[in-house]
């Protein structure tokens, strides 16, 4: 394994049978602005920085003013109903497929060593600015009918051109590793920042599975703030340049 697992507060393992919520930085970045709300308004703890090859080199200071290398950084939060979470998320994800595809491998070995269950990858779809919806995909046929019992809104038919990236492969490759895994995927606009639909996946995740989520009081304030300090100051079209080829949707 070349990705280095640096653990955090002494912590040496990840509590078993956790269910782990991940996105990155992409379409609309709505499954990232969804994460960073989950991790401020919940009882949140770094439990370890994960340190993959292919991450732009760009190293930053962390909270504690010390300079740190580019990572994804790996939490637990704890809601008011006591259930245990935990997020997985970065600042950027590699650029190079070959990057993405070796990643994907490392974190799910990781997973599976950690005795980790299920695995939720929070994605935007471009979309009609006029659908507004939120829906799951399923990578197992099990998993698919534990999520219909739960009262999820589980597509069969969506996304019909599949999806490609970082997310698109942890969100399918958990059946190789005896993990639940599955995108929640909210329809957005795309390049611009979709605050609404950020606000539609949480309240659809504490619909759906109870985790006891806090919703931010200022609501779509909140979520505005939270996203222009992640907004790139330039804005490269790395969907069109990765999708040109493909009739499939980045995620």
């Amino acid at each position: 394994m070349t990705m280095r697992i640096e653990w955090r507060k002494g912590n040496e393992v990840l509590p078993k049978g956790s269910t782990v919520l991940i996105a990155f930085p992409g379409v609309g970045n709505i499954g990232k602005v969804a994460l960073d709300n989950l991790r401020d308004l919940e009882d949140t703890v770094e439990r370890a920085r994960l340190h993959p090859v292919g991450l732009p080199p760009l190293a930053e200071l962390d909270e504690d003013g010390l300079l740190a290398p580019p990572h994804f950084s790996l939490c637990e939060s704890i809601t008011e109903t006591g259930t245990s979470l935990l997020t997985l998320t970065g600042k950027a994800q590699p650029n190079e497929p070959s990057h993405q595809s070796s990643l994907a491998r490392e974190l799910m070995d990781f997973f599976e060593q950690q005795e980790v269950k299920t695995i939720l990858v929070l994605v935007g779809m471009t979309d009609e600015p006029n659908r507004k919806e939120t829906f799951a995909v399923a990578s197992s046929a099990s998993f698919r009918i534990d999520l219909e019992s739960m009262g999820v809104d589980v597509r069969r038919d969506e996304p019909k051109a599949g999806a490609i990236g970082l997310s698109a492969l942890l969100a399918s490759m958990g059946p190789l590793y005896g993990i639940n895994s599955g995108c929640i995927i909210g329809s957005t606009v795309g390049s611009s920042g979709d605050i609404l639909a950020s606000q539609r996946l949480l309240e659809h995740l504490e619909q759906w599975f109870g985790f006891g989520l806090k919703q931010p009081a200022d609501g779509g304030d909140w979520l505005k703030d939270r996203l222009s300090t992640i907004a790139p100051k330039k804005s490269d079209d790395f969907v069109k340049e990765l999708t040109a080829s493909h009739d499939a949707f980045y995620v």
